[in-house]
């Protein structure tokens, strides 16, 4: 018999409010600029969650690797995650800080701020792609 923990229910709903948050922005006609932020977002808030195969899944050339390196990137975002856990007791939330878009190349920066557990913040710029309507990380 399979029972879920409080913290993996919790995990689920979070990703499922991610998910949804980002269907809503892409079907709101926001601009291309808040799409990218967006994406950037619950890529990360999906790796903190525990789901590091939907932050790996969310780079631009992850359609093309093969499965044993997809499984090697998906370990070494799992250590990421527990570094900063040893390191600043974990990343508690992911807020968007700005985005710079550059719309002739179909790219983004987007600037997040890292809500560390013991109080410190770091801006992250993370680089975004456009292909086929869809934002991925570079």
């Amino acid at each position: 018999m399979y029972v879920r923990s409080n913290k993996t229910h919790s995990a689920l709903k979070k990703l499922i409010y991610i998910l949804l948050i980002g269907i809503v922005a892409a079907c709101s006609g926001s601009n291309e600029d808040t799409r990218a932020a967006e994406a950037a977002k619950a890529y990360y808030d999906s790796l903190f969650a525990g789901r590091a195969d939907i932050f790996i899944s969310g780079h631009f050339d992850s359609d093309s690797m093969p499965q044993k390196y997809l499984n090697e990137r998906i370990d070494n975002a799992k250590m990421f995650v527990e570094q900063q856990k040893e390191e600043h007791r974990g990343i508690i939330s992911v807020r968007i800080s700005r985005s710079e878009l550059n719309d002739s190349l179909h790219t983004a920066n987007v600037f997040l701020i890292f809500c560390y557990g013991d109080s410190t913040n770091e801006e992250v710029v993370v680089p975004m792609v456009e292909r086929n309507g869809e934002w991925r990380m570079k």
